[in-house]
């Protein structure tokens, strides 16, 4: 490959992919265009894009080749991001029932309301996410995230529907309950959707200083070591903010690699419906 396109994939890949993606959705979200088909779309094309530079510019050629996991992870996908593109349907059926407080700042503008949701959606899911760790039940939820043993654009949809719910739950009823209107809920999942892509992505690309607050692949590959010991960090779904505040924060030059993530001590089942029975047969 030449070294201009690896250079521009390396140091362009996020910022025009996902920033692309993340301007559009606010675009939509500002002139309150149909939330479907469109939002959905623009984070498909997103990730899409990501599948497709795995293969331009991988950053472990090891992790392109087929483990046994595409289809089942296709299926965890799908669920997943089901369940990610109907919370704001949800969110705006709940909201007639619910005693919403009127303490959302709406006359901010688009974008900085999204922020706002994000901020309080994604402590919930740092916070969850790190319980999902100490807590046993938990644990037992979460670790078929955990159980792939590559790294690749489909793993950020690898979840257990339950730990799905239990992880971004919290964040997002407070959320609800603070007055978000779902669009805006709605629109941060979105944008979340297509950075979990390349937040597990097989790519090689950097974001530079910036991966000391946001959780990119260079950093979140230190949370799925093989070592159970070694990936009690970089809890943060989207801001390493709470990683920094609360010490559990960690990176290093050398970066983690093939043979190097998975579960230790356990073997997840290779179908998608014992991967569901597995947390109450373990």
């Amino acid at each position: 490959m030449k070294p201009v396109i690896k250079y521009i994939v390396r140091w362009g890949a996020y910022p025009i992919i996902f920033g692309g993606c993340a301007l559009a959705l606010l675009a939509a979200t500002s002139n309150h265009l149909p939330y479907w088909p469109l939002v959905p779309l623009i984070s498909g094309l997103g990730m899409a894009c990501v599948a497709l530079l795995e293969h331009l510019q991988p950053y472990e050629p090891a992790w392109l080749s087929d483990h046994g996991d595409t289809g089942v992870d296709i299926l965890h996908a799908l669920v997943s991001l089901t369940l990610i593109f109907l919370t704001a349907e949800s969110a705006s059926f709940l909201v007639q029932f619910l005693p919403v407080a009127s303490l959302w700042p709406t006359r901010w503008p688009t974008w900085a309301q999204v922020l706002l949701a994000g901020a309080i959606i994604d402590f919930g899911l740092w916070s969850m996410h790190r319980a999902s760790h100490s807590n046993v039940r938990l644990w037992k939820l979460h670790a078929i995230h955990h159980s792939a043993e590559r790294l690749y654009w489909l793993n950020g949809e690898r979840r257990h529907p339950l730990s799905a719910l239990v992880l971004g739950a919290p964040g997002i009823t407070v959320a609800v309950f603070a007055g978000a209107p779902p669009e805006i809920i709605g629109c941060w999942l979105a944008i979340v959707a297509v950075h979990l892509a390349f937040q597990h992505a097989n790519v090689d690309y950097s974001v530079g200083i910036l991966r000391q607050v946001l959780c990119v692949a260079e950093i979140h590959r230190w949370h799925h070591k093989r070592d159970y010991e070694d990936a009690q960090v970089n809890f943060g779904e989207f801001w390493l903010i709470w990683d920094h505040l609360f010490g559990t924060f960690h990176h290093e030059r050398q970066g983690v690699r093939a043979g190097e993530v998975g579960l230790r001590d356990e073997t997840a089942p290779m179908s998608y419906l014992g991967q569901l029975a597995w947390p109450w047969r373990t």
